[in-house]
């Protein structure tokens, strides 16, 4: 791949490290910032694999090394036979004898060329099975046309195909023939079909404000507050914008009340000082958990359960479906944030309308009745 702005292509090196810090979340243009390549030329070489990073290469057990074709050479060049060199390197002679007649003949072999022809010759794509089976194929065209996200339709097939290997297939080849449109299986256009809209697979994106020490895992959260038996038990998450512009939200587990506190910035002492503000106002009897993700704002989370006595747990790494209401407020809530809007135009006071408009709203979870309702019930009984 040739870097438009310095004139040179990128090395097998450079390719390898643009990779590994994609997975690791890194933006194109810190890739190519750190690899010193224009950021149009990173871009167009992930968006050429939809995002998807090439699988590390690895050679066979039974493949020759580059010193085993080293030492051909220089039996070559000692004028052993055949079978004197095979005797050297442990392995039969037909199979030296074939390595010299695909890499030039005994006059022509060199041992650097040859070992670069042999992983050339390695390079076979396995057939997608998209591709290879048309009734799937159609299958799962029809059900992205309907909106289903890609783990939804895999996990439908295999519930309703369960002994037909054929009609069964992993949400990774499903987002692989959505994202990587040379493999000429699905239409580009079912790609508006995602709820992301991304046209190219991301990394997880590492978040560097901070490094959590001792988390407490969701898995030691009381029982109470799985079964949302009682009010009390709170999720949380990090809402983002453009511009860096940030937004926390709470969200009560019982009742699906929601709270929302705008944010200069996700340092964790920021996040921790408006968080421990907002669970301070809050009665006794609803300060009893908050579930967070793994984002760094959260570093200081023992400050945060020294100054409110509410227990703080972490969700597993990439598991946000362990904070289910947060997650279906946060989707409510792109009705009047869009993604990619600019969050800190928005004052607390809008804030808080949008959120009292939510709390407002019946939710067929709660028999139709508002969060507003629900949780003014609780606080009756309790208090």
């Amino acid at each position: 791949m040739m870097n438009s702005r310095l004139g040179r292509r990128m090395t097998s090196a450079q390719r390898t490290d643009m990779w590994r810090q994609w997975r690791q979340g890194e933006t194109v243009c810190d890739i190519a910032r750190t690899l010193e390549f224009s950021h149009s030329a990173v871009g167009f070489a992930i968006r050429q694999r939809g995002g998807f990073s090439p699988p590390d290469r690895r050679r066979a057990a039974h493949q020759l090394t580059l010193a085993e074709r080293e030492e051909i050479s220089r039996g070559l060049a000692r004028d052993w036979s055949l079978r004197q060199i095979s005797r050297s390197l442990g392995r039969a002679a037909s199979t030296v004898c074939r390595e010299i007649q695909r890499n030039g003949g005994r006059s022509a072999y060199r041992a650097a060329t040859a070992e670069q022809a042999a992983w050339r010759r390695a390079h076979r794509p396995k057939p997608c099975k998209l591709a290879l089976h048309p009734r799937l194929r159609r299958i799962v065209a029809d059900q992205l046309q309907r909106a289903w996200s890609p783990q939804q339709i895999a996990g439908w097939l295999k519930r309703h195909y369960p002994q037909d290997e054929s009609l069964q297939v992993s949400h990774e080849t499903i987002y692989r023939s959505l994202f990587v449109q040379s493999r000429g299986v699905l239409k580009k256009e079912l790609l508006q079909r995602l709820r992301s809209g991304r046209q190219v697979r991301h990394g997880r994106h590492t978040d560097k404000g901070g490094r959590i020490v001792d988390p407490i895992s969701i898995r030691q959260r009381p029982a109470e507050a799985d079964d949302r038996a009682v009010p009390g038990h709170w999720e949380g998450d990090l809402i983002v914008g453009s511009n860096h512009s940030y937004i926390a939200t709470l969200v009560e587990r019982h009742t699906r009340y929601v709270m929302l506190v705008k944010l200069p910035d996700k340092r964790t002492e920021t996040v921790v000082e408006a968080l421990c503000a907002l669970v301070q106002r809050l009665p006794t009897e609803l300060k009893k958990s908050l579930t967070w993700d793994r984002g760094g704002e959260l570093a200081e989370h023992k400050r945060f359960t020294v100054a409110t006595d509410v227990q703080l747990y972490f969700c597993d790494p990439y598991s946000p479906w362990q904070r289910g209401s947060n997650e279906n407020t946060n989707g409510l809530l792109r009705q009047y944030l869009p993604k990619r809007t600019d969050l800190s135009v928005y004052s607390q006071d809008q804030l808080d309308w949008i959120a009292r408009e939510l709390n407002e709203r019946p939710r067929q979870t709660l028999d139709f009745q508002t969060p507003a309702e629900k949780l003014e019930q609780c606080v009756a009984v309790t208090g």
